[in-house]
């Protein structure tokens, strides 16, 4: 006879939020005596998390905000796996290979040479191991001469993490000042600034600042001039953080790579462009003598000899799957139609905004989908503050020296910026604007139509 097992009865039914975690405060700063249920922990953390700005709204970032439901899966089925495991995980190390071949590629490194390269936790790690890398190379070739005043050339238009890799690792920055309408690298002030003991100098393919990409062709042409007159073998490192991913669709033909004699390294953002959640980063060197073995590291802590070269050590390989993933699902072709939709939408709105009559754009030809933009008649500080209160992120600075008096806000049209958000953040502007007492132009008020700003059919 089968025995009946009595099933319990719940007599009360557990609500998150009536729980006496909600009543009573947790303390923020250091670690509570007994901890909360996982429900609770989540909303508790979910709900002060609501706070922080929509991401699909924020103009400010580069960084990805979007991604594919099946990428996504791929990402928390690699959450668990540490990248530098590769004894363990090698199918990971695998990836990275492949990713870093075929980012090779795309950067035009020919067959023949030995490319080699790293994933980062972003651009600035990239940056950094890229000039370690240069600064050896040039102790090497500076050997019984003296080594110890290294400097960089850079121009004002590149990110801080260059000013940190000259602080950390004792290098001289020679910056290039910006000037009012020129806001890249000058190559003939950067003629100047290199002399001997310059380690390389740094070419932007899309300026945190504006957007737009430094001339490292011209940069190229010129140091080969010096290299044959002077002598001076000088390497470019080309931040390709932002354009690394949108140049080689948007303009195959234009030259700014390993097709360049003296682009030794490149370093790209796979969460910006490369259309990747943070944090990932690659750097990538022309040839294997670029990177000195004495900056190689060997380790068998994890079962087998594994060389490593990175400033972390435990990471991820979530992001570099993810990586790969957008490599393989999108193509270039898919890479190039996301690229020329980004594009688009960000001359549109660019038009859009010199018709209001109250911006000028910093510059006219963009190339890559950031548009700046300032204003004589609007406070743009006020104009980013209000902004943030219809929930728009469109962040309001001045430029570096000798044009630090130019205040501009920028937009940074992502994948997921379409048409229609460009029109509506127009919209906003217009209100917003208005209500500053600067919604009139000299022809009359903005133009517009059932509560938008009127704007051409394209």
């Amino acid at each position: 006879m089968l025995s009946k097992k009595r099933i319990p009865v719940r007599k009360h039914i557990s609500a998150t939020y009536a729980s006496r975690a909600f009543t009573r405060p947790i303390p923020r700063y250091e670690i509570p005596e007994d901890g909360v249920g996982p429900d609770v922990a989540y909303q508790l953390i979910h709900d002060e998390m609501n706070l922080d700005g929509n991401p699909a709204l924020n103009l400010a970032s580069f960084v990805t905000t979007w991604m594919e439901p099946q990428a996504e899966r791929l990402i928390m089925e690699s959450l668990n796996k540490n990248l530098i495991d590769q004894e363990e995980y090698p199918q990971t190390g695998v990836i990275q290979a492949r990713v870093v071949n075929m980012l090779a590629r795309l950067f035009h490194a020919r067959e023949q040479h030995e490319f080699v390269g790293t994933a980062t936790v972003g651009s600035s790690e990239a940056i950094m191991l890229g000039l370690l890398a240069h600064k050896w190379s040039w102790r090497k070739r500076r050997e019984g001469k003296g080594t110890s005043s290294p400097n960089l050339v850079v121009g004002a238009d590149v990110h801080v993490v260059w000013e940190k890799f000259a602080r950390y690792f004792d290098v001289e920055l020679r910056v290039i000042p910006m000037e009012k309408g020129r806001y890249t690298l000058d190559v003939d002030r950067v003629r100047e600034a290199v002399d001997e003991n310059t380690i390389c100098v740094g070419a932007v393919l899309g300026t945190t600042f504006t957007g737009q990409l430094d001339p490292v062709k011209e940069l190229n042409d010129m140091l080969l001039e010096l290299k044959g007159h002077r002598g001076l073998d000088i390497p470019i490192h080309v931040d390709a953080a932002s354009g690394g991913f949108l140049v080689p669709f948007l303009y195959p033909e234009l030259q700014w790579d390993f097709r360049l004699e003296q682009v030794k390294s490149i370093n790209v953002s796979g969460h910006k462009y490369g259309l990747v959640y943070p944090g990932v980063g690659w750097l990538i060197f022309k040839d294997r003598e670029y990177l000195p073995e004495d900056l190689i590291f060997y380790v068998n802590y994890l079962g087998s000899q594994e060389a490593t070269y990175t400033l972390n050590f435990s990471r991820g390989s979530a992001m570099v799957v993810a990586q790969y993933y957008n490599l393989l699902r999108l193509g270039r072709r898919g890479y190039r139609a996301v690229a020329q939709s980004c594009l688009s939408n960000a001359r549109y709105l660019a038009e859009r905004l010199e018709e209001m009559g109250i911006f000028r754009l910093t510059h006219r030809d963009i190339r890559l989908p950031v548009v700046t933009f300032s204003s004589d008649e609007v406070d743009v500080y006020e104009l980013s503050r209000r902004l943030r209160g219809r929930g728009w992120i469109v962040p309001a600075y001045n430029l570096p020296p000798n044009a630090q008096d130019v205040n501009i806000l920028r937009v940074v049209v992502k994948e997921n910026f379409s048409r229609d958000m460009a029109d509506m953040l127009l919209s906003h502007m217009g209100e917003t604007l208005k209500e500053m007492g600067r919604g009139k132009r000299g022809d009359g008020e903005i133009p517009r139509i059932g509560g938008q700003i009127h704007t051409k059919i394209c």
